[in-house]
Formats: C-alpha cells, structure tokens, sequence
C-alpha cells in the first residue's frame, strides 16, 4: 500500500503562553532535521512552509484575565482549515508553536473525519490537561483551553470560530497528567476523558493503558490524531519548555508509547507543541522531539545511531 505523504506545516504561535519564545519552534524543528528523519524512513514530505493567521476582529471578555483573545481566534481560524485540507491529502504535522494551536487542528480535523465517516480520536501527551474554558482560566493564556473548545465545552460561542463537529470526550485518552486546576478537576470528573496521570504509569506501565485505548480506535474504525507537549517528557530530559513540570515522561517511556503507536497503524496526524528553543540547551529537546517522531513513523531501536553532543 503507498504512504500517504507527511505534510509539515509551521505554526509560529505563542500568544497562547506566558512567555515569548515558541513562534521558533517550527525553525528548530526543521533544523533539527525532521523532514530527513521522514524522508529517510521512505516517506515522501512536503513542507509547506509556515501558517499565518487572518486578520483580528476586536474582542472582549468579560474575564479580565485572558490574552491575546482576537489572536488566538484568528490562529484557530487559520490552523482548522489548513487542518482540514491537509487531512485529505496526507498525514498533517503541526510543527508548534504553543499548545493553542491545537484547538484548530483538532477541529479542522474532525471536520475532515465525519465526512469521511470516521470518528475521530486524539491522544493527549502532556502534563495539563488544557480543559480550560474562557471562563474559568485563571492565568488567561489560552494554551490552556484548547481541549475543552476541540471537545464542545460552553462559552467558545460568539469568540471562536464555530466548530461543527465537537470530539466526543469518550474518544480523548490523556497520558502523563500531572498538573490540574481544580476547575479543570472539576470538569474532567464528568466528563467522560480517560485521564492516566504519571501515578497511573507508574503503577500499569505504558503498554497496558495505551494499548486499551488504542484497542477502542480500532474497534471504532477510528482516526488517531496525537497531541504531544514538549512537557509530557522529564525536563530533565527535555528542557526547551516554558511549563516545566517535573515528574514527566522518560526517554525509554515515550519511545515505547511511540513505537507502539506506529505498530497500531491508526496515527493520521500529529501536533509537536510547546518546544520554546529559546530555553533549550545545543537543541537538544528538539532533536528528542524529532527522534520521537521517527519512531512514531518507523524508526526501530536497531536503526537508531549513536549521536556526539
């Protein structure tokens, strides 16, 4: 059967966060050598280059708190449609750019999955489950609710850009949870969201509980999009991130979790958010990420060389 194309597309937001930094993430990721990681494992790549958002419209809140509101709406706007033709083309790489950026992908990608009858499921790897609604964020970096908009919560109405076709919380498997707000708990507890904290892993082990989910997909002739947070990954391992959480993800855990995906076959699009370069240390957090990627395409332990820092 012939490979669907990998179709990168940069997305330099980092109105989402906190601090200045992630609209680098694209360049790193492609220094780092992700489209020869790719290429290497026999796909065809087509970079599209970097996505630029729409003009703002003037918007307010009543939550005094919240930043960059018009554009992140414009950002959503742009990235859901651009999501939306690359799935049916290809397997779309969102090359982040903070974690905002996936309340369009995730959005334009579910737009794609029902008219081709598929539901569509998202593996969530990160430390927050960004379950925030405008609202209830506190901090007001809108990074924060972009699973909450993706999967239909209230209060998205009159801001963002309508979303025709809300995923179903059943079908959202977070990994590596460890850092929730107690108005976040409190939605979560009804929500109908797998959540696996780090206590979970540590006490089951990746396999079992990614493999549970991933059962669920294919019983459902599902689509897999993956979601993965510089921070789900130990800082100490993965210090180009401006939420460090500590606790995360080892190295041998997200290969696995990687290689077990590419082994389900059912990956068709993936998000690489959160990498701020300017925190890094000689690019190291983004040649990780771009490993990480190559055994989420392919790549086995046996063909991994030996690299000098």
């Amino acid at each position: 059967m012939t490979r669907k194309p990998c179709i990168l597309l940069g997305v330099p937001v980092q109105e989402g966060t906190g601090r200045l930094g992630c609209d680098m993430g694209p360049s790193a990721f492609r220094t780092a050598g992700l489209a020869g990681a790719l290429r290497d494992l026999g796909y065809m790549v087509e970079d599209r280059g970097n996505l630029a958002p729409g003009p703002t419209r003037d918007l307010t809140h009543t939550n005094g708190a919240i930043k960059f509101l018009p554009e992140i709406v414009a950002w959503t706007k742009t990235i859901a449609q651009a999501a939306y033709e690359a799935s049916g083309e290809g397997i779309p790489i969102f090359l982040g750019g903070d974690h905002s950026l996936s309340a369009g992908s995730m959005t334009g990608l579910s737009r794609r999955a029902a008219e081709d009858d598929h539901p569509l499921f998202v593996l969530w790897l990160d430390s927050h489950p960004d379950f925030h609604t405008l609202d209830t964020t506190q901090s007001g970096n809108l990074h924060g609710v972009p699973m909450a908009y993706a999967t239909g919560r209230g209060g998205f109405d009159g801001y963002f850009p309508a979303n025709p076709v809300p995923i179903r919380p059943e079908n959202v498997c977070m990994m590596g949870i460890r850092s929730v707000d107690n108005a976040e708990r409190a939605a979560l507890a009804t929500a109908g969201v797998t959540i696996h904290d780090m206590r979970a892993i540590d006490e089951n082990g990746v396999v079992t509980l990614l493999k549970a989910f991933l059962k669920r997909v294919a019983a459902a002739n599902g689509r897999l999009h993956v979601s993965l947070d510089v921070d789900f990954i130990d800082p100490n391992i993965a210090p180009g991130v401006g939420t460090t959480v500590p606790g995360g993800a080892t190295f041998r855990e997200a290969h696995l979790i990687m290689e077990i995906l590419h082994d389900s076959g059912l990956v068709t699009s993936l998000d690489l958010v959160e990498l701020n370069p300017f925190l890094d240390e000689r690019g190291r957090t983004a040649l990780l990420m771009v490993d990480l990627v190559a055994s989420l395409m392919g790549r086995r332990v046996l063909d991994r060389p030996t690299r000098s820092f």
